[in-house]
């Protein structure tokens, strides 16, 4: 009887405890919620941006991950949610000629519904920013500036990740 008790109270324990860490970050302040197994995602790009010396991982949920294998990206279909996971890098330790990973910047989400975001191009923007994931923007009118920067690509659906090709 014990050896069928302490596996359940053990898988128990675990779904409370990933329970309760999803439940510690706050939504963004237009109500959406950090996506809880956005960790594993699949990867949709990368990029690096030399301005400000970050590199990103764009990662997506299965919505995306189907869209953007089968060249379906403009538009994206609706329900279709992108990540872009942001570190600071550094030279690579053994290798100073690459660069790695270093301290963790912000998680930012796109989460495509044409009806419900209408006022952003079909859709909606969240970011949490550092290891504690602390929502980022003082109130719900944060995403027009999300919305600003994406503008000038409009025409490839407001988003700037193309996709890698794979064989």
């Amino acid at each position: 009887m014990k050896k069928r008790i302490l596996p359940l109270i053990s898988a128990g324990f675990l779904l409370i405890n990933s329970y309760a860490f999803a439940a510690d970050v706050k939504p963004a302040p237009n109500g959406l919620q950090l996506p809880e197994n956005y960790k594993d995602w699949k990867i949709i790009s990368q990029s690096h941006r030399i301005d400000n010396k970050t590199m990103r991982i764009i990662i997506g949920n299965e919505k995306a991950i189907e869209a953007s294998r089968n060249g379906k990206t403009n538009p994206w279909p609706k329900g279709a949610i992108l990540g872009k996971l942001v570190w600071k890098q550094k030279a690579e330790e053994n290798w100073p000629t690459a660069i790695a990973p270093d301290k963790f910047v912000h998680a930012e989400f796109m989460f495509k519904d044409s009806e419900k975001y209408t006022e952003t191009g079909g859709w909606g923007y969240a970011r949490w920013l550092g290891m504690d994931q602390k929502p980022y923007g003082k109130n719900k009118q944060f995403s027009q500036e999300c919305f600003a920067c994406h503008t000038p690509v409009k025409d490839r659906d407001y988003v700037f990740t193309t996709p890698v090709s794979l064989p």
